[in-house]
């Protein structure tokens, strides 16, 4: 349960860091192909399928709650170490991918070219994406909050494929620093009793919330279907999404800061985080 717990945290810090992709480190911790199991089989195996998403969607809540504003005071105050701590994360998943084609050849079309297809859709986002600015309050109204319950599906199918950073879709999107800015505020509303800034935030985060869940479930289904039909096709595509997010995160990079100690704290910093993928990806 408590590996569960702390396997959902890494999910949610995977989620709220753009570049970073929540569905990688599933499939880094060994837990993909059962949490889409579990999601699609949630009516007809109720139990067990709580007891693996349970912990999971619980660990990867609080890890977003909670963290939201470290990594948010991170990216802008240690934008390089901290983006090399993710990288580290992200290359510590690749064992435990490659195991999944092992024995096939790589050199297949069918294979090479998703591989070659899907690591240029990574590189191109991240070469098209621009620095969304600020974080600004909403305006609520009907349309506002259908667009909201609209960009959480959005939001949650990019979350649930390896490779694909649902943060950086909320960039693209111009949502991604007003959703951590609102996640922040509902916490501090809760701390103080305010309750007409929690209700005001909420306005914003549960449809924003149930679009999330809606994606996740409309995904899955579909990334269900596809691993029946042409699964090691389709891992060559997850590993291209890996191996080109460490290069997207790298791109994104404010490296206006750059000095031999950031280069040790680097390094340091991406070799714990290829460790701790490494070992939370143990069976």
């Amino acid at each position: 349960m408590l590996k569960m717990l702390l396997r959902g945290m890494v999910v949610g810090i995977a989620n709220i860091i753009p570049g970073v992709s929540g569905g990688t480190m599933m499939v880094a911790m060994g837990l993909y192909d059962k949490l889409i199991h579990s999601i699609t089989h949630l009516k007809s195996e109720f139990k067990e399928s709580m007891k693996l998403l349970l912990p999971i969607f619980l660990g990867a809540g609080l890890a977003i709650v909670i963290l939201s504003r470290l990594f948010e005071f991170l990216l802008t105050e240690y934008p390089i170490p901290t983006n090399f701590a993710f990288c580290g994360l992200i290359v510590g998943s690749l064992p435990f991918i490659f195991k999944k084609v092992k024995g096939t050849k790589a050199t297949s079309a069918k294979y090479w070219i998703p591989f070659l297809i899907f690591f240029a859709i990574v590189i191109a986002m991240a070469l098209m994406t621009e620095n969304e600015g600020s974080s600004h309050i909403l305006e609520l109204d009907i349309w506002e909050i259908v667009k909201l319950f609209l960009i959480g599906m959005i939001a949650a199918a990019t979350m649930v494929i390896p490779g694909v950073s649902g943060s950086m879709m909320l960039m693209l999107l111009g949502y991604y620093a007003t959703i951590i800015s609102y996640i922040n505020m509902t916490v501090d509303a809760l701390l103080s009793f305010n309750i007409g800034t929690f209700l005001n935030c909420c306005m914003v985060l549960v449809p924003f919330g149930i679009g999330v869940i809606v994606g996740i479930f409309l995904i899955a289904k579909l990334i269900e279907w596809i691993f029946k039909r042409w699964e090691t096709s389709a891992y060559y595509a997850i590993i291209g999404l890996i191996i080109a997010s460490p290069i997207a995160i790298l791109l994104k990079t404010d490296w206006s800061g750059l000095s031999l100690l950031i280069i040790l704290a680097s390094i340091i910093t991406f070799t714990v985080g290829s460790i701790v993928a490494y070992k939370l990806g143990e069976q």
